[in-house]
Formats: C-alpha cells, sequence, structure tokens
C-alpha cells in the first residue's frame, strides 16, 4: 500500500533555514515580493532570491510553477524553490503549486515557508496528490521519503482545514493502488479481501459469493466470470453516518479484461490491468468517507469478475438472463462490463433502496475516442442530479462532460431472439452502452453513469499524478456526497 508523504505544520521558524536539509520552498507573488522568510533566504544566498525574481525565466513562469536554484549558497540545503503564486490563489492554483513542488522535490524532506498565501491547506493537498508513486513490486529504495514541514503563521487551524482533504487524498492514493496492480496479484478474491479490511474504518462490509449470486439470479453478472478460475463476487460496503436512504455507488470490477471468446488483440492487452477502475473509484470515495467520518449514508457496490476464454467461457450468441429478469443475448463477449453493472444495479435498488445512484465504469472505448483522455463522460436522466455532479467534478478539478441519451439511440439495442442484445454497433458506442444501462434503473430513480475509460488511467503525467492511475472520480464524488447527501 503506497503510504501518503507526512506533512506537519508548524509556527515560523526563520532562524531554522540556514540549517535546513533537502528542499526549501517559499512562495512568492507575481510581483516578486519577497516575504521576510523569503528575505531571510536572500540574504543567507547573497542576493539569489532577488537576482531570481529579476530573471526572465521568474517572468515565464506561471502562476503554480517553481523555479529552483540548487546548492544555495550560505545554506545546507539541496535546493531552493520559489513558487510564484497570487496571495488569493484560487483552489486550483493552490494545488497545482503543491503538486509542482512534489514533482521537484521527489523523496526529499521539505520545508515550505507559507507566511502571507491563503489555501495553505490546498497547497498541502496538492504536494500530498502528486507525491504519489506505486512502488510495491520494486526493489526497496535506500533513501525514507522525507518529511514535509508546512511553516506558517497559524498551523493549527491549517492543520484542521488539511485533515479531511488528507483523508479524500488517502482515498485516491488507494485507489491508484487497486488501479495499479497486475492481475496476479488483485484477483477477485484479493480485491475483496482488500476491502474487508475497510471494516476497521468502521465500513460495514458484506461479500456475496457465487453461490448467493445464482441464488439472487444474477446470470447477467456470473456469464462473465464463468470462464475464470476466480470467482465471481459482489462487495456492499455500507457507510452509515447520516440519515435518511443512502446514495448508492456501484463499480464495475473487471480484475482483468481478455475480451473472452471475443478475443482482444494482444497488443496493449496489459492494460487491461485498469478494467476495475470503476470499483476502484468506488472503493476510494467509501475509504475517504470513513477516514473523515463523513455525516452521510452511502454504499458502495462492487461487481467483482474476471473474463477469461476458457472451454466453460460465455459464446457470442449465448442468451443470459439478468436478475431483474430480462433476457440478453451477448454479441461480443468483449462487452462484459455492462452485463456485470446490470444485475449490481439492480441489487442496488432492490436491497438498499438508494436515493439515488451513479455507477462508475471503463465501460467503452468510443468514449475515449470521444472524449480524449480530458474528460470522463457523464450520462444521466434526471438533470438537476447531473448538473450537482458536474459542479462537483468542476470544483475539484476532474474534467467531466454530458453526452446524450435517446430512443433512438435504446433502438440499436434491439434483437429478436431476446429483450436486448449487449451491443448496439458501432454508432454511439458509449451512448448505447449507457442505454443498455438504463434499462436496469427503476422508475423515477435519480441515476447517473460515468464512462471512465480515458481518465482512469493515462499514458503522460497529469497536474496531480504520475503516468498510470490517476484516482479519478473520488474527489468528485466525495464532494457531490458534501454538497447533496450530507446531513447539517
Amino acid at each position: 500500500m503506497t503510504e501518503m508523504r507526512e506533512i506537519e505544520f508548524a509556527p515560523m521558524a526563520l532562524e531554522t533555514l540556514a540549517e535546513a536539509e533537502g528542499h526549501v520552498a517559499v512562495l512568492v507573488d507575481g510581483e516578486g515580493t519577497l516575504s521576510p522568510g523569503a528575505r531571510r533566504i536572500n540574504r543567507l544566498t547573497k542576493g539569489a532570491l532577488a537576482r531570481a525574481v529579476g530573471s526572465d525565466a521568474w517572468g515565464k513562469l506561471k502562476d503554480g510553477e517553481a523555479l529552483r536554484l540548487s546548492y544555495p549558497t550560505g545554506m545546507a540545503a539541496e535546493a531552493v524553490h520559489l513558487l510564484r503564486i497570487a496571495r488569493r490563489p484560487t483552489i486550483t492554483t493552490a494545488r497545482k503549486a503543491g503538486a509542482s513542488l512534489a514533482k521537484a522535490v521527489g523523496n526529499g524532506a521539505l520545508t515550505l515557508l507559507a507566511e502571507n498565501t491563503r489555501r495553505v491547506d490546498e497547497i498541502a493537498l496538492g504536494l500530498a496528490l502528486r507525491g504519489y508513486a506505486f512502488t510495491d513490486h520494486l526493489s526497496p529504495e535506500d533513501t525514507p521519503r522525507g518529511t514535509a514541514i508546512v511553516q506558517c503563521k497559524d498551523p493549527d487551524p491549517v492543520a484542521e482545514g488539511y485533515a479531511p482533504k488528507a483523508a479524500v487524498a488517502q482515498g485516491v492514493f488507494f485507489t491508484r493502488d487497486l488501479i495499479s496492480e497486475p492481475a496476479n496479484v488483485l484477483t477477485t478474491s484479493e480485491f475483496a479481501s482488500r476491502l474487508q479490511d475497510l471494516s476497521d474504518l468502521g465500513v460495514e462490509v458484506e461479500v456475496l459469493e457465487e453461490d448467493k449470486l445464482a441464488e439472487l439470479g444474477m446470470g447477467a453478472l456470473l456469464c462473465v466470470g464463468q470462464g475464470s478460475d476466480s470467482p465471481s463476487k459482489v462487495v456492499i460496503m455500507r457507510w452509515n453516518g447520516g440519515e435518511g436512504a443512502p446514495l448508492a455507488l456501484v463499480g464495475k470490477g473487471v480484475v482483468f479484461d481478455t475480451g473472452g471468446i471475443s478475443l482482444k488483440p494482444a497488443a496493449g492487452m496489459e492494460d487491461m490491468t485498469m478494467d476495475m477502475g470503476g470499483a476502484g473509484v468506488v472503493s476510494g470515495v467509501m475509504k475517504a468517507l470513513a477516514l473523515r467520518k463523513a455525516p452521510a449514508n452511502v454504499v458502495g457496490l462492487v461487481g467483482l469478475v474476471e473474463n477469461m476464454p476458457s472451454g466453460n467461457a460465455t459464446r457470442p450468441g449465448d442468451i443470459v438472463t439478468s436478475m431483474k429478469g430480462d433476457t440478453i443475448e451477448v454479441i461480443n463477449t468483449d462487452a462484459e462490463g455492462r452485463l456485470v453493472l446490470a444485475d449490481v444495479l439492480w441489487h442496488a435498488q432492490e436491497a438498499e433502496k438508494p436515493a439515488a445512484i451513479v455507477d462508475l465504469a471503463t465501460l467503452t472505448g468510443a468514449c475515449v475516442i470521444a472524449l480524449g483522455h480530458e474528460n470522463a463522460g457523464v450520462f444521466s436522466n434526471d438533470d438537476r442530479f447531473a448538473n450537482d455532479f458536474l459542479r462537483a467534478a468542476a470544483s475539484e478539478g476532474e474534467g467531466a462532460w454530458r453526452l446524450p441519451l435517446g430512443d433512438g439511440y435504446d433502438s440499436q439495442l434491439k434483437t429478436l431472439k431476446a429483450d436486448m442484445k449487449n451491443v448496439g454497433g458501432r454508432p454511439g458506442g458509449a451512448i448505447t452502452a449507457a442505454q443498455f444501462l438504463q434499462r436496469f434503473i427503476q422508475d423515477d430513480m435519480p441515476w447517473i453513469h460515468l464512462d471512465i475509460a480515458g481518465v482512469a488511467q493515462v499514458a503522460k503525467e497529469t497536474s496531480f499524478a504520475p503516468k498510470g492511475a490517476t484516482g479519478w472520480g473520488v474527489m468528485a464524488l466525495d464532494r457531490l456526497v458534501r454538497d447533496r447527501f450530507e446531513r447539517g
């Protein structure tokens, strides 16, 4: 499990700067005004900071970016970093400033002087998020990660403001860890075991095994995993911190997706370890809610399966019966995520009686073609609910874009042999997948489907994450819970 960088908040102690080891960072506004701490460092370095803020390199920096002065004279530090940031930065700029600092510092110890700038807790959040690295399968490093000490005028309220943000960051890390694990490690059983550990945080965890899933009639979900030696499971996580009907979060948890009998090409198949990304996000949200003791009722349900070809695997042309009772002709076994979600969505509504429901899935390549890696696809039957989520995502800097639903797309799922087929052809592929899921949403149930195929794992670094798993959605959904579902 990836450990977050330890961040401590302390009173200003300018007399310690000359001896501070590792990295020292100061915040400088766009005018180049040096704070008292920066002026002290300027004196120690015989005017190096003043020369730096008067340079062409400083003038080219954007808000939230840093200029590095290596091995400064008169200090023990390896480097001094000048972070360009307004005294009243936006939340996004503050987080990006912390993230750029985390990238520059790496594992080194850090002393950050945050004297005259607002949103110090947001800077710390950016520092924590970008400091992530998945190293579970690398040889141990010789040097441990250094502590980050943030010196500020009023450390206690800043630390208090940072605490719930740190809880969310830990949820993001949990999601990233799950998505990053190889499938030979994160089997369905191992995934369920890690979720059972959330009970230590006060989450009520229930695991439904294959015999129970068969008893419930989850033929759609079970048909996906029947070719694998890994048993299919549904894990239910309940956080009971509030009152009334819960928000239900439902995640696709295909721990590896070969495509089944409709086998994927070999090139790039190794990336299908991330096909449990929806379940990973749900798990991260539940951990964040528990860590910050959210005053809300939220239930997370994840369908854990592995899609493998074998003599027992589902074939194209097979017809299965969902928990709802609808029959589905499986045209393509590589369109398996919607089969998993169909049964878990129905069970969530039948058993948990939620106030609203959000599902997440790395569902379609079509969504990646439509939106690239900048935005998740958002589909909903409820304008107000969708707008609430879009505002939450925007406030947390997580890209999301709403796409349409409609009867014309729904008609693409017609088939002569069953109530529906599991694919609607290439045109509007992300939309027809959402239309399929909507058939398993009960009347008057506010529902959002998030297709996160393009954002769950990316091939280049983002502002807040290195290359690989991003944890997209944990912060947005935590914000949605705060804004709409928490009591008081």
